[in-house]
Parts: C-alpha cells; sequence; structure tokens
C-alpha cells in the first residue's frame, strides 16, 4: 500500500523536531514514526528516511497563498509577499530544517533533484501571485528566474539572526528586483508587450 501524504507530512514534522535536537545521520526512520506517534508499519513503501526529506520544499510552499496580499499592488510587492509567508512558516522549524538542509546539500540524491523541487516552488510563487502567465516573458523563463531568488533567499534566510527577517527580506528585495531587471531587458530584446501582469519598467506604488 501506498503511503499516504497524511503520513509523510506527519513524518516530516516529526523529523525536523528530532533534527533541531541531533544530527540528521544519527536519526532513524523508526526514531521518525514514534516521534509522530504512529507505528512503523504506516511508514512501509518508503526507500527511506529520503523520501521524508523530499517532502521538504512542496510542505512549505503550500504556505504560499494570496490570501491577504492586495490585489492592487504591483506584480514585484505580490511576489514578496506570497514568497515571505513560505519564509514565515519555516521560521518555527528553523533547527530543524537548517539541520535537514546541510545534509540535503551533501547528499547526491537529494542535490540532483532539487532543481526540480526548486522549479516547483517558483511555478507555485509565480501563480499564487497572479503572474504564471507569458506576458512580459515566458513563463519557462519566470520560473527559472523566481527559483534562483528563492534559493538566494534561502541563504539569507538560514543566517538571519533577527527576528524581524531583515536579511532575508533585503534578500529577497534585491532580488525580485533585480529579475524584474533582467526579464525587463528580455522583453525589450523580444519587443514582447507588457500586460497588467507584467512588472517591469513599473514603478513602485508612491514613486514618480
Amino acid at each position: 500500500m501506498a503511503v499516504t501524504n497524511t503520513v509523510i507530512e506527519a513524518g516530516l514534522l516529526a523529523a525536523l523536531e528530532l533534527a533541531a535536537e541531533k544530527p540528521w545521520p544519527e536519526i532513524t526512520l523508526a526514531a521518525i514514526a514514534a516521534r509522530a506517534g504512529r507505528p512503523l508499519q504506516d511508514f512501509h513503501g518508503l526507500s527511506g528516511r529520503e523520501d521524508i526529506v523530499e517532502a521538504l520544499d512542496g510542505y512549505f510552499d503550500r504556505a504560499m497563498s494570496a490570501e491577504g496580499v492586495p490585489e492592487d499592488s504591483s506584480a514585484r510587492e505580490r511576489m514578496f509577499d506570497v514568497i515571505m509567508k513560505r519564509f514565515e512558516a519555516m521560521e518555527p522549524y528553523r533547527a530543524g530544517l537548517r539541520e535537514l538542509m546541510k545534509f540535503r546539500e551533501t547528499s547526491l540524491t537529494h542535490v540532483v533533484r532539487l532543481p526540480a523541487h526548486r522549479h516547483a516552488t517558483a511555478a507555485w510563487a509565480l501563480a499564487s501571485a497572479g503572474v504564471d502567465d507569458d506576458s512580459g516573458a515566458p513563463a519557462s523563463l519566470k520560473r527559472i528566474a523566481i527559483a534562483f531568488v528563492i534559493a538566494e533567499t534561502e541563504r539569507a534566510w538560514r543566517r538571519e539572526k533577527s527576528a524581524d527577517f531583515a536579511l532575508t527580506m533585503a534578500a529577497l528585495d534585491k532580488g525580485l528586483r533585480r529579475a524584474e531587471d533582467r526579464l525587463g531587458q528580455l522583453r525589450r530584446f523580444t519587443n514582447r508587450k507588457p500586460s497588467t501582469t507584467d512588472t517591469t519598467d513599473k514603478p513602485d506604488k508612491g514613486e514618480a
């Protein structure tokens, strides 16, 4: 029988708790099951703890949504708000996440899969912000640009010392502005017409 998403999510949250207490290499699947309050048999069908780590990005991606994001804000502002929701959802699990992130950066299995996870995260961020169309630039290029921005912002989040997300927000704002500029250059080069969802060449609210 396939392992359900509910079981995998329970395992992920338990794994994050354990990873905040000890190095990931010392954590067993049995320990994860026990912390999750589930019999080990519930996890039968997984190839190992690696499948739980693979669920990490998708779980926190779901925190990104347009809920509470002003509809009249610019595309860049909506992207900023949407992506910050993800990092805010990650914050309570900071210690465990840092340990799991460190592990997957040293695991060939996870390193080769990470670009696909980044791509999926970027796709959902764009969809949540309502800019997943081909206006301004092809959606495929937008996903590549935003995947890079999120990866850079994640590195800043891992170094964060302040409770106000100062480093994280600064990195995200810088990354989005740089991506907007590069996509704007592409639009001008290809003579693409901007649309209501295009972020390029548009001043922020309050700017002249």
